[in-house]
């Protein structure tokens, strides 16, 4: 430890790196032949997180811990089910008769593309607008298809499966009745003695991230579905809902608000520059008005880091991995802070001891 001490820094990070890349090597094998499990385990985590917010509300009131856990585990299962039995009907009916009409909205689009186009080259614009905008096109249903296609088999690989689901609701129930010892003993690894902090820190990042997540998705999901059937938009319970889910991915409802816009413009294109600013100008309310009351600043990330983390999340573990990414980035820089300042403070009271004796 002398010995390293006298080293540049230099020299301490290049020793220090392969360590790290070998590390995490191992850390991606691990978890790729785990990857379902942990998948299930970490989904479980996540409605628990969520469901703890009303069983801490329920215990504050002197109900006992397993009654609240029960009540509010019974009343989110009921949901979920009148949901499934009321609303997921209209929305795979909505979502078949999209992808039986979008034939036809392109087509209308492309003659609209060809209209523009036209009035275009009349003037003696050089720009072939036709071209630009069927690029555009292509690439936007691929980006569709392809994000419908990894929602959708996140989605099968965890819930569709029914041993999967039974875990996740297993798991999830007795994460809420004994989460806390869980947590305990994972914190006996954590080094020590800031094993306290670092707990209150994982708890903060997940538990506020998640619960106001969760919020803001059903905000806007909610917003967006009035402000769509009032705009009279085609299928406006499936475009509504789904901007609302994919609000629980960060960047997830400004993007999916572009490409629902740019669907209902295929159809009409004023009908569709209408749905793009009313769903801009609720979606920036929400996350301008609402968002700093729900999430904070607690995250306190770059948006630089923010990006690198999501990315980062998506090649490791997919749809997953970016739910996730922010507050398990937001942990990390926030156990690294509390490390260096419990070093910093250590290294001060040395010096202050070393000062004394001599």
């Amino acid at each position: 430890m002398q010995l390293t001490e006298k080293l540049p820094t230099w020299v301490k990070w290049a020793l220090l790196f392969p360590l790290i890349v070998l590390n995490g090597w191992i850390f991606l094998i691990v978890f790729h032949y785990f990857e379902s499990l942990l998948t299930v385990f970490i989904t479980a985590n996540l409605f628990a997180f969520i469901l703890n917010y009303p069983v801490q509300i329920l215990t504050s009131r002197h109900i006992k811990r397993s009654y609240a856990v029960f009540g509010v585990f019974l009343i989110a299962f009921l949901i979920l089910a009148i949901l499934g039995i009321t609303l997921a009907p209209i929305v795979a009916e909505q979502l078949i008769e999209l992808a039986e009409r979008l034939p036809t909205w392109l087509e209308s689009g492309t003659q609209q593309l060809q209209t523009l186009n036209d009035w275009a080259v009349a003037r003696n614009f050089s720009i072939d607008i036709g071209g630009i905008a069927s690029q555009l096109a292509a690439r936007i249903s691929e980006l569709l298809q392809s994000l419908t296609g990894e929602i959708v088999g996140f989605a099968l690989g965890t819930v569709g499966n029914l041993v999967n689901g039974v875990l996740i609701l297993v798991i999830t129930f007795y994460l809420l009745l004994q989460g806390s010892k869980v947590w305990d003993g994972v914190g006996e690894w954590l080094p020590q003695p800031a094993t306290s902090q670092i707990q209150e820190l994982l708890k903060q990042n997940f538990n506020n991230y998640f619960i106001g997540q969760a919020s803001l998705a059903a905000i806007i999901g909610l917003s967006l579905t009035f402000a769509f059937t009032i705009l009279q938009t085609p299928f406006s319970l499936l475009f509504g809902l789904g901007v609302g889910v994919m609000a629980l991915f960060p960047f997830g409802a400004i993007s999916s608000i572009f490409v629902v816009s740019f669907l209902v413009s295929l159809k009409s294109f004023w009908l569709g520059l209408r749905v793009l600013v009313v769903a801009v100008v609720i979606e920036q309310a929400v996350e301008n008005g609402v968002a700093p009351r729900l999430l904070g600043g607690f995250i306190g990330l770059n948006p630089v880091w923010i990006l690198v983390s999501l990315l980062i999340g998506a090649k490791i573990a997919g749809v997953l991995g970016v739910l996730i990414a922010l507050p398990v980035a937001g942990c990390i820089k926030s156990t690294a802070t509390l490390l260096r300042e419990n070093s910093s403070s250590s290294e001060e009271l040395r010096e202050t001891e070393v000062s004394l004796v001599n």
